[in-house]
């Protein structure tokens, strides 16, 4: 990565306001009996990832995100294409998906926790149900959007309807897929995280409460930032992925125009 890349005065503006929550923390500006220094959040982070415990929660974090993030991008793609090229299929169950989707994932959390317990089954349920929302309703829609013009073409070749399917219609609509994708990734994490704090005794969201109620803000802290920083992390990698789907489809296009 070049140099040229980096937001430079965002760094510094990073830079000076850590430095200024220094100063007014160490001098008592700041009264907050709970709100420790960075240089005290700093020690804290290293101390944690010294002893593993870091690594330890945020795999479990981590795991079960990826699992609840594939999950829910797999049906959503399965449902969303299901619906987009069915008008039929659509009129029949779309107004149940209509009122299901603006339920709140954290309002079955009661329901989950009967019925699982606290588990990371619990856990991955509620993160699929948040998640799986922008997938479906993005990937429905670029296949809706798919042009008549390129019906034609596929009709004009002879291709089958998987041929349709995979060669004209998918690649079509994979900017809608990818969208929804990327919006279900930053949902997947918070439901990762609130569930952790109520629902299930691991990860980072666990974390965060457990240094809470010990009275461990410089550990609380570092936790909450490092949930920050994975939160920055996976959507870059997804963004570098999704850039990489979408431009070798625009490679292709351009091959067969």
């Amino acid at each position: 990565m070049r140099i040229s890349r980096f937001n430079i005065p965002g760094l510094v503006t990073i830079l000076v306001l850590l430095a200024g929550w220094e100063i007014l923390v160490r001098s008592g500006a700041a009264k907050f009996d709970y709100l420790p220094a960075p240089s005290g959040i700093l020690l804290a982070s290293v101390s944690l990832i010294v002893s593993g415990e870091l690594f330890s929660q945020a795999l479990h974090t981590v795991e079960s995100i990826l699992i609840g993030w594939t999950a829910a991008a797999a049906i959503g793609i399965g449902l969303g294409l299901a619906l987009g090229l069915s008008p039929l299929l659509r009129r029949w169950s779309l107004a149940s998906f209509e009122v299901l989707r603006p339920l709140p994932a954290i309002a079955f959390l009661p329901l989950a926790l009967l019925l699982f317990n606290f588990s990371l089954t619990t856990e991955l349920v509620l993160m699929i149900y948040a998640s799986v929302w922008p997938v479906f309703i993005n990937t429905m829609g670029g296949v809706m959007g798919v042009t008549s013009r390129l019906y034609d073409v596929s009709r004009t070749l002879r291709l089958s309807r998987m041929q349709t399917l995979v060669k004209v219609i998918v690649p079509a609509a994979a900017p809608a897929i990818v969208t929804g994708c990327r919006l279900s990734m930053g949902l997947t994490l918070v439901m990762a995280i609130v569930a952790e704090m109520i629902a299930n005794p691991h990860g980072l969201g666990y974390a965060v409460i457990s240094e809470l109620q010990a009275m461990q803000p410089q550990r609380m802290f570092a936790y909450v930032i490092f949930i920050g920083l994975l939160s920055i992390a996976l959507n870059a990698g997804l963004l570098w992925v999704s850039r990489h789907i979408l431009r070798s489809h625009r490679w292709a296009h351009a091959d067969h125009a």
